[in-house]
């Protein structure tokens, strides 16, 4: 599709820093992102050039909407491409924290058979964080496994609320008293950058889980490590952290009860090609003068 578009094409395997951004900047009328850092340092220096910005995929916490904004560049993401793969992934990192998958594979890889006893979710309560096109579809699949279902954010769906029998909590206190394992489906924004933290991590049950298919930084890391050292979370599953790739002394790096994917959640051939249609049709849309499919700005 870019090829066909006529465009010259400019390759960089992301995601980039922003000193590696800063590089490169001013030489284009237009940047296909994933997660690399459009701070407003870059995009000023991308300017007068830059026209705009398309995104790859939902998260846009990596762009400085506000420099954006500033300057009059749209930046356009596609929503609603990737909801039902990263909902899958999150029961997978759900029942593979559970079921010990990782360490009984590895056990077995290895010649050994070490058998550990793992735990059910049926019949547990499952809070969701964010509910979203991705907290709705794994509210779906939780329901389909027996689960019982709190929700928390600031989307609500009353309809889909009553036909899958969701509570509503008022705070996250009250998602984390509840919940046996908690999803974490919200943005990242400044309200919710360390969303569980040091003050209300204690709140979780002794041998909870944490699912975390949206972004490291809503977790302090700090909270987090003591609170799976001590024993108090049995699991921390996650297809994000803070700081990716993660430096090779990453503090969450080889805890035996935390299983980190390298943020993939939304790769499978089916979502990769929605994502790639979606933002290079956005892309060579605005830059015909035509109307894009989704702008975040």
């Amino acid at each position: 599709m870019l090829a066909a578009s006529g465009f010259e094409i400019v390759r960089e395997r992301g995601p980039l820093s922003e000193t590696r951004m800063l590089e490169l900047a001013g030489a284009f009328d237009a940047y296909l992102c994933g997660d690399d850092a459009l701070t407003r340092k870059v995009i000023e220096k991308s300017l007068p050039r830059l026209k705009v910005i398309s995104k790859y995929g939902i998260g846009i916490d990596k762009i400085d909407l506000q420099a954006a904004t500033d300057h009059s560049i749209p930046v356009l993401f596609t929503p609603g491409v990737n909801h039902t793969t990263v909902a899958e992934h999150t029961f997978a990192l759900m029942l593979a924290a559970v079921r010990k998958l990782v360490i009984e594979a590895n056990h077995t890889a290895r010649g050994e058979w070490t058998r550990i006893t793992g735990n059910e979710i049926c019949g547990k309560t499952l809070a969701i964080v964010g509910f979203g096109r991705i907290g709705k579809e794994v509210a779906v699949r939780a329901k389909a496994f027996g689960m019982k279902l709190v929700g928390y954010g600031n989307y609500w769906d009353e309809d889909f609320a009553r036909w899958y029998d969701i509570e509503r909590v008022e705070s996250i206190e009250e998602a984390m008293k509840t919940a046996d394992v908690i999803s974490l489906h919200t943005k990242l924004t400044p309200k919710t950058r360390h969303l569980i933290n040091a003050k209300n991590i204690g709140l979780l049950k002794k041998g909870a889980v944490i699912v975390n298919c949206a972004r490291g930084e809503i977790l302090e890391l700090s909270a987090l490590v003591d609170a799976l050292k001590s024993g108090h979370l049995l699991a921390y599953a996650a297809d994000v952290l803070d700081q990716e790739p993660p430096p090779a002394d990453h503090p969450l790096l080889g805890l035996p009860n935390v299983i980190i994917t390298p943020h993939i959640g939304s790769r499978t051939h089916e979502s990769v090609q929605r994502q790639a249609s979606c933002a290079v049709e956005n892309l060579t849309r605005y830059m015909a003068g035509k109307t894009p499919i989704a702008r975040a700005n």
